[in-house]
This record gives C-alpha cells, structure tokens and sequence, in this order.
C-alpha cells in the first residue's frame, strides 16, 4: 500500500513540475479508505477529469432532461394520470438506484466503464450486446432531437412577420440542416465532455422557461378544451407502454460513468451526491412538466407535447423557442456517447484527431438523414425506452451486481436488484407486444380540432360567453 502512494505521489509532483507523464503498462486499482475513489490505472489518473460537483450535475441533469421529457404527458394519458405519477417516481427511484449498481459494480470488477463492467460479467457477448444498446440509445436519441427541432423552430418562424407557409424557414428539412450545420454538428466535434458544462446550464435554464409555458398554459388553456372520457381515472391498460416512454426520459446510464470520470474529484461519495441531485431535480421539473401538460389537454395529448398547442399562441412559441435551442445543445452529449461506443469497440478507446472528426461526421449525418425521413416522436420515443433504456436501466445493472455479489437473489442486499432485474424483463416483452398491437398516431404537423373553433393566441382573455361557446362547439367532436 505505501508503494503505491510513492508511485502516486511521483506521479502527481512530475505532472505539476514537468508537465509531462510516463506510460505505465497494466492497471493499478485499490479503494482509498480517506476519499472513498475509485482508481483504475496511472493511464486514467493522466486523463483524470476538470468538472465540478455542479458541472457535472448540470452535465447529468441535461442528460436525463432531454427530448424524452417532451413526452410525459403522453405518457400520463396513457397510464391515467394518478398511475402515471406514482410511476414516474418509481422510474426515478430505479434510475437512481440502478446508476449507484453501476458504480459499485464497477468497484466489485475493478473497471471504469459500462462496457468493460458487463465484459468482466458476461464476457465478450454481453460486451457487444451492451455497447450495441449503449450505441442505439443515444443514437436514436439525436434522431428524435431533430424531430423535435424540426417540429418546434419551424413553427417559430411562422410567427415572424413575412414568413408564410411556403418559406422555406418552415420547411422542417432546411431546418433541421441548418441546426445541424451550425450549431449541433460544431458542439459535437469537442472532445472534452466537461467543456459543454456552461452549456448544459443554458440548457437547464431554457427548460425551467419551458416549465413556465406549460404551466401557465395550463392554467390558461386547461380550461377552455373540454376534458376527453375518462380524463381523470386512476390508471389505464396502457401503463406498460407509459414506463418505457418514462425510461426513455430517465435513462441517462450511457453517461454515467463518462460524466463521473469528468469529475475533478472522482470520489463515490461525490458521484452519489450528483447522482441525487440530478435524479431529484430531473423528477420534480419532469413531474411538473407532465401533470401540467397532461390536464391542459388530457386525453388529446400528442407524443409531442408542444403540437398540441396551437401556432398563433405566442407564449407557447416562446416554449417551442427555448425548448428547440436546449435540444440543440443536448444533442452533443448523446453523440459524445456514441463516439465513445465506437472508440472502444473498434479503437480500443483511442482516435486520431482525423479519425475523430470522420466518425463524428458519420454519425451526425446518419441521425441527421433518418430525421428528415419520420417526423412522429412519440412512436420513437417508445420505440428507444423499450428497445434500448430498459435494457440499460433495469436489467443490465442489476444483473451485474449479482452476478459479482455473494448471496442469493432475493435476499438481503440482492432483494431490490432482483426486483429490477424481474420487473425490467417483464416490461421490456409486454412494452414489445403492445407497441405491436397498439401502434402510436401522431398529427403530422396538424392543427387540433380547438385551434380551428378558437381564433384568440391567449385564451385566457376570451370573455366567458365566448368561452362557453368554445366549449359547447367542441364538446361533441374527437379526433380519434
């Protein structure tokens, strides 16, 4: 133990005085009992990390609070809304339990990444099947990142004086080009994580701006469409469904141990507190964001929440504004992700400044291209929890710690990650089946049936007779 630290220490004095490191060949790992951090090799102390406890937070939060949040009213319609909450905190519950299996996994197996931890477990077959859950997750992620800027932008253009239906300003195809060319495709050529933590704050403070519209909408809006049947009962068939569209929101475990080996400090008791904090935070503005959304427009919510709100309702352009350009920049992290897929699988965690740039090319173009060829987000979003979020939030952590754990299953410390692993399995095949039998529609761009009847962009100023007659003009017509 005191050889290491001198080795340690040799390390730490050379890279202040010389600024330079030797390469140590094989891996050096312990627990320092003190700062309770977990090492893995002198390679990885050199690359050791410049985020802060809130950077990283603020990283972590705009992982988890991207385009999938855009869908939790949806899901409440689908789970009733009484379920939907209750499952939403669970969601949470899991996400945040199954992120600290992750990282005691890690510990158990002496590894830094969730590629090499399932490899240590299941060997070489588990470590292509993850990194090919790991490389679909956010992949698909930056598709439906560009549905949604194509969806929300273009109709923020409209509402600029001299833009009609044929500019091309609200061709959802240019749109999503130039924001790529621009903006997405420059941010995702960085190739260090913790620069994208000023970021990631505008990116937080443009969803509480977009928090804001939903609920105040919702107090405005709400009012004036009638409710659908069965807009209040306590849950739906439908709840399956809901949970992966809820994982999606949740799952941010591709990040996980990229963004806690940005840490300056990689200790587990300062991942534990991001952890927590980015967790909470995520499930008070998702909660929020969803009930609110949810009674504005009950059983009438679309996959994407903001085609429910009408185009000449200024406030919620506003929303779609901010709401497009945090998209915009969150859409770098989950190609951070898959870079990284790539580099360890094919590269063996290095590239070349040349080859960096081309596999970011590649990638940026690929989501780019199958974005301009399907415009329903909500058929994506659960399409990707079922598919990828599950799989990597429920059952892969879980089975990892107990595989390398003593014990039996569903005793002491096992209890809770068998639980996951058994309930992860369960949704994963019944979300499958049902996706099948109860396929998702979406409005394609559409206006709803109240846009139409109601001609005001405030609906809050409507006197009351006219409100009545709002609601006696619709209360008949459905758009199912």
């Amino acid at each position: 133990m005191g050889n290491i630290h001198l080795v340690q220490q040799g390390i730490s004095e050379g890279m202040l005085e010389n600024h330079r490191t030797e390469e140590k060949s094989g891996t050096v790992q312990e627990m320092d009992s003190d700062r309770d951090c977990l090492l893995s090799s002198h390679k990885d102390m050199e690359k050791r990390g410049t985020s802060s406890i809130s950077s990283a937070s603020f990283n972590f939060i705009n992982s988890i609070i991207g385009s999938g949040i855009i869908g939790l009213p949806y899901a409440l319609s689908q789970a009733g809304l009484p379920m939907g909450l209750l499952l939403l905190v669970l969601v949470a519950f899991i996400t945040d339990y199954s992120i600290i299996l992750l990282v005691r996994g890690g510990n158990l197996s002496g590894t830094h990444s969730y590629q090499s931890l399932v490899q240590s477990t299941f060997g070489q077959i588990g470590y292509l099947v993850v990194s090919a859950l790991q490389f679909l997750y956010p992949f698909i992620a930056m598709i439906s990142y560009n549905i949604i800027t194509g969806d929300t932008l273009t109709k923020v253009f409209m509402r600029i004086q001299g833009v009609g239906p044929g500019n091309i300003l609200t061709e959802r195809h240019f749109v999503i080009m130039m924001s790529t060319l621009l903006f997405t495709l420059p941010l995702s050529l960085y190739k260090d994580i913790a620069k994208l933590g000023k970021v990631s704050l505008l990116s937080m403070l443009l969803t509480l701006a977009i928090l804001i519209t939903v609920v105040v909408r919702a107090a405005t809006l709400g009012p004036q469409i009638p409710a659908s049947d069965d807009a209040w009962v306590f849950a739906r068939w439908n709840a399956i469904q809901a949970v992966a569209v809820m994982s999606f929101a949740f799952i941010c475990h591709h990040n996980s141990f990229m963004i806690y080996g940005s840490l300056r400090e990689p200790t587990l008791s300062g991942w534990s507190l991001v952890t927590h904090v980015s967790v909470g935070s995520a499930v008070l503005v998702s909660a929020v964001f969803a009930a609110a959304g949810y009674m504005t427009f009950t059983g009438y919510t679309q996959g994407d929440i903001f085609e429910n709100y009408c185009r000449n309702d200024n406030l919620a352009t506003f929303g779609r504004f901010c709401y497009g350009i945090s998209i915009i920049t969150t859409f770098p992290l989950e190609c951070f992700v898959t870079r990284e897929v790539i580099s360890n699988v094919f590269f063996k965690g290095e590239l070349s400044n040349t080859t960096h740039v081309i596999i970011t090319l590649v990638i940026v173009s690929a989501a780019t291209v199958l974005s301009l060829s399907y415009d329903c987000l909500g058929i994506v979003l659960e399409l990707n929890g079922v598919l990828s979020a599950i799989p990597l939030m429920f059952i892969f952590p879980a089975a990892c710690f107990l595989k390398l754990s003593d014990g039996r299953w569903f005793r002491g410390e096992n209890l809770i990650p068998s639980i996951i692993l058994a309930a992860g399995v369960c949704v994963m095949i019944i979300g499958l089946i049902m996706m099948v039998l109860f396929p998702q529609d979406c409005s394609h761009g559409a206006e709803l049936f109240y846009c139409s009847v109601s001609n005001t962009s405030v609906p809050s100023t409507t006197s009351p007779n006219s409100g009545l007659q709002f609601i006696n003009a619709t209360q008949n017509i459905s758009i199912f």
